[in-house]
Formats: structure tokens, C-alpha cells, sequence
């Protein structure tokens, strides 16, 4: 039974809920915080179905490592999805969730009506004021674009269109490169898109916000006072009611569906403390002869990819830090005239069991010597780890221990160095004929005076 199959507002157990819902969100904000400094490292994994969703994108949440990737970077209309970053901008303008109480007005409800818009039925409650954590749960769960712009409409202090720039001016901080909003809810509007790279971003954020695990983990949520119509949760990945759909180890996080958009699915799946999220855009709504589909693409391939990542991908150590790369020749070394080059840090990614390690490239740049002395750790050149030909990252290689530099063979290879460099030659040719020269020299001399001996000698 799915813990949050039912949740109504009442009594203890829901203080306890409130209590461990924000410490869930701390925690969560630990995680992400943590894993956000990891190099993020993408394998173009191959799955072994067919898919229909127009855009897929798999990240595996505790390495932030990309298992799967489908168009992640292509713009599409995010539809609902947009209520993620409305629900961030809402706990983030509203200190007190539950304390706050707005007004339900009858003039913004109308602005929706004719759209086909989703609603969560707050029409009933024109007049009366709900709790901002009431509207957000009819935000997230039935979807209701009601519920969206009447907590715009409180947050932008009656300026919707300040909401809206608080949404967009949060997308770049969070370092979104290809979003645009334009409304709080999610109707259809060309200039309103996304990415599934920038929407996991935006979900990755929310994450840490008060309540929104627990929130889009509902099923069924009550308004208080009203305990025979539930809201219920349009993601049919985490209701056990929906066979074909329900997969038990989901937990969130949000839907979109319109003409436009097609069918979107924003969710995170935990199994064997391993954690996934996985982002579905534009899966189709109509076959070709225009006849409504009865299958949301979007939430059947989203369970595929996770069933298959589980079933089939694993963290896998590609280089450890204390692999022997290569090697590089050291001068003047102390009992060693090469050093072995390892991964300054070791290099692991997410792989399907499919990848064989010989499919893994390994390529070197180092230099070619290097004098003593060799310090332990001291980058010496650098290798590149590819895929498939598409480089996957490039680490430093650094001395696996320390050479230090013998001064006898120093003196030696320097002496020798001199000895038989051309320089040295030429002096010595040089030399050699001068001595040459002068040996000639004082030899005809030293004739010469002996002739001049004999000469004196003779006269007498």
C-alpha cells in the first residue's frame, strides 16, 4: 500500500507528517548539494524497446550521471510540468504555508474558463479562503490550473505577470539556457517551453522545497471539510489502482498533457537505495488518422527506462586512482629511470551490462621525459575516456610515486653530455691544431737554431 494512498489534514499525525517532511527536505537539499559537484558523464546507452515519447532523459540522481538520453536537449511546451517551478516561486515567497490563507476570487476563475483547462474544483470555495499548502496540493495532484493562478495572483500581489518574471528570473538562476515562461499554469502558448535537461534542473530544485516529495507522492488528498471528493493524483505511476501503469517504487512528481505538448511526465523512482529521474515530453496524445490514444506514452516508457536501468545499468569503475596508465622516462632518477602515470582521481559511471570494457577508449598524452627530481601526484599528462568515438571525460595523470634525483648520475650524463656535444669537439679540434701548429713551429725553430749552430762551427 502506497504510505501516501491517503492524506488528510488532522491531528497529530499530521504535525508528525509536517515534522518529517521538513527534515526529508533537508536531507534532500544534503544529496543534492553533494552529487551537484560530481562532473555530470553521459553513455549513450541503447535500450532494448522501442519508444513512442518524443523526448526521453534518464539521470541517475546519486551520481548525476545521464543513462539515457532522447532529444534531452530539444525545446518543447512543458504544459503542466510548468507547476513545478510555480509550487518553487510559491514556498519561496510564503513563509508560512499552512498559516497563510487566501481568498478563492470569482473574476480569476473566469479567466480560465473556455480553456479546457484542468481544476481542481476550487469554484466551490469562491469567497472563502484556503491555506497556501492546501492550494499546492491542488496544484500538484489534480493539476488544477485554478489552484495556480489563484496562488500567482496572491504571490505577484494581484500581478500574475510578476509572478511569471519570478519564474523565468529562477529558471536562470538555476541555470536553465532554453526556457521561457509566460504563465504559471501551463497552457498552451508558443512562447512558453523548455528542454528535458532544463526541466530535470528546475524538478532536481524543487526537490528540496518544503513538502513537494510528500505532495506529488499523494494519491488522494482531501480538502479539510470535504472528505467525499478526493483530488487525485494524475500520475498513474504511483496509484496501485491503475494496472499497467503503477510502478511501486515511483515517488512523484508531476504530469502535462495538452494538444500541444502531448503527453509529459516529470518523475523520480527509488530502488535499492539507488535513484533515478526521468523526464518524458511530447509522447503522443492521437494515432496518425487523428483518434485520441487510450496509452500515456509518457508514463508506460517512463517505467520501461527505469525497470531497464535496474535491470541492466550499474555504477562501473572505469579508472581506478591507482591504475597504471602509462609510463614517462625520468632523467637523472634515483634507482628508477621511468615513473608510472595513474588517474590523479578515479573515474566511475553509470554503464549498461551490455558495454563491454574493451568497448571503453583510453587515450594518452604525456610527455616524453621529464628530469628528477619526480614529486608523488605531479601531473605529467592527461588521458581522454570515449564511447562509442564521443568523449565521455579527460582526467589528469600524475606520478604514482616520487623519483628523486641522483646527483653521481647527474654529474656522469652531464660530463658525458659535454664530452660528445659538437661544441666540446670543435674546442678540442681546435686545440689540437693549435698544439699541432705549435709543435711545428717550435720543431722548425728549434732546426733552424741547430743549422745556425753548425754554420758558427764551421767558420772555425
Amino acid at each position: 500500500m502506497n504510505p501516501y494512498i491517503c492524506k488528510k489534514i488532522k491531528g497529530v499525525n499530521y504535525l508528525m507528517k509536517k515534522k518529517l517532511s521538513v527534515i526529508s527536505a533537508l536531507i534532500m537539499s544534503i544529496v543534492i548539494i553533494a552529487v551537484s559537484v560530481v562532473p555530470a558523464s553521459a553513455v549513450k546507452n541503447t535500450i532494448d524497446f522501442n519508444t513512442k515519447t518524443d523526448i526521453l532523459y534518464l539521470v541517475n540522481l546519486d551520481t548525476d550521471t545521464v543513462v539515457y538520453s532522447k532529444n534531452s536537449d530539444k525545446k518543447c511546451y512543458p504544459a503542466s510540468t510548468t507547476k513545478i517551478m510555480t509550487y518553487i516561486i510559491t514556498t519561496e515567497k510564503v513563509a508560512n504555508l499552512e498559516d497563510t490563507k487566501v481568498e478563492i476570487k470569482e473574476d480569476l476563475l473566469n479567466e480560465l474558463a473556455g480553456t479546457g483547462s484542468s481544476l481542481s474544483g476550487l469554484d466551490q470555495y469562491v469567497g472563502k479562503k484556503l491555506s497556501v499548502f492546501q492550494l499546492l496540493h491542488c496544484m500538484m495532484i489534480s493539476s488544477g490550473n485554478d489552484a495556480a493562478l489563484v496562488l500567482a495572483d496572491y504571490v505577484g500581489n494581484g500581478d500574475v505577470s510578476a509572478f511569471v518574471k519570478l519564474m523565468n528570473d529562477k529558471a536562470k538562476e538555476l541555470g536553465c539556457k532554453d526556457t521561457n515562461f509566460v504563465n504559471p499554469h501551463g497552457l498552451h502558448d508558443d512562447k512558453q517551453y523548455t528542454t528535458a535537461e532544463d526541466m530535470l534542473k528546475i524538478a532536481r530544485y524543487a526537490m528540496t522545497t518544503p513538502y513537494f516529495t510528500d505532495i506529488t507522492n499523494t494519491v488522494e488528498y482531501y480538502i479539510e471539510g470535504d472528505d467525499e471528493n478526493p483530488l487525485v493524483n494524475t500520475n498513474k505511476m504511483i496509484n496501485p489502482n491503475e494496472e499497467g501503469y503503477y510502478y511501486k517504487y515511483a515517488k512523484g512528481i508531476k504530469t502535462g498533457t495538452t494538444d500541444e505538448a502531448g503527453h509529459c511526465l516529470v518523475s523520480t523512482a527509488l530502488k535499492d537505495d539507488v535513484s533515478y529521474m526521468c523526464v518524458a515530453y511530447n509522447a503522443p496524445c492521437y494515432d496518425a488518422d487523428g483518434n485520441e490514444l487510450e496509452t500515456n506514452y509518457a508514463i508506460l516508457e517512463s517505467k520501461k527506462l527505469y525497470e531497464w536501468a535496474y535491470d541492466n545499468v550499474s555504477m562501473r569503475t572505469v579508472l581506478g586512482n591507482e591504475d597504471k596508465v602509462c609510463s614517462v622516462n625520468v632523467n637523472y632518477g634515483e634507482g628508477a629511470d621511468k615513473v608510472d602515470l595513474v588517474p590523479e582521481f578515479e573515474y566511475s559511471t553509470m554503464l549498461s551490462k551490455n558495454v563491454k570494457d574493451s568497448d571503453i577508449k583510453i587515450e594518452t598524452k604525456c610527455q616524453d621525459a621529464v628530469d628528477a627530481p619526480v614529486k608523488e601526484g605531479t601531473i605529467l599528462g592527461t588521458a581522454s575516456i570515449s564511447y562509442n568515438g564521443e568523449e565521455l571525460t579527460r582526467v589528469n595523470l600524475v606520478a604514482a610515486d616520487t623519483v628523486e634525483k641522483s646527483q653521481l648520475k647527474y654529474i656522469m650524463i652531464v660530463a658525458g653530455n659535454i664530452v660528445t656535444s659538437p661544441l666540446f669537439l670543435i674546442i678540442v679540434g681546435i686545440i689540437a691544431v693549435l698544439f699541432i701548429a705549435y709543435v711545428i713551429l717550435v720543431t722548425r725553430a728549434s732546426s733552424k737554431k741547430k743549422e745556425e749552430k753548425q754554420i758558427k762551427l764551421s767558420k772555425y
